[in-house]
């Protein structure tokens, strides 16, 4: 089974030793994307709704270049700094992805630096 990085102008550069997406068996595979700047990498500090979106953004972005939506994502696993920003987690989360929603995990009180954090796998078929 070929196993493929995926990348592209568009998807958040790091020089930490990971791949932002591996594309294998149908599957896409999206690292853990946080409030960064998509160029240089450096944490970007902002409210939560704002991490988020910048979060989300970055998702987008790199299913894109792999060929797909978040409509393909078929699971998710959140991280939220602070359990009180759950709530409004799940708000904006309802603008991002809809019914069927994807399978998902969020995890609180786990981050030192950012806000929020998510991957993601879509499913695009063989």
């Amino acid at each position: 089974m070929p196993i493929e990085i995926v990348h592209g102008p568009e998807v958040p550069k790091t020089d930490l030793p990971f791949s932002p997406a591996i594309k294998a068996g149908g599957f896409i595979f999206v690292s853990g994307q946080a409030s960064v700047d998509e160029r240089t990498g450096r944490i970007i500090s902002d409210k939560f709704e704002n991490e988020f979106r910048r979060s989300m953004e970055h998702v987008r972005r790199i299913l894109d270049a792999a060929g797909a939506e978040l409509k393909h994502v078929v699971q998710v696993r959140s991280y939220v700094k602070d359990p009180k920003d759950v709530p409004e987690y799940n708000t904006l989360y309802r603008e991002y992805f809809t019914e069927p929603f994807p399978a998902r995990t969020t995890i609180t009180n786990c981050l030192a630096k950012v806000l929020f954090e998510i991957d993601v796998v879509a499913y695009v078929g063989a």
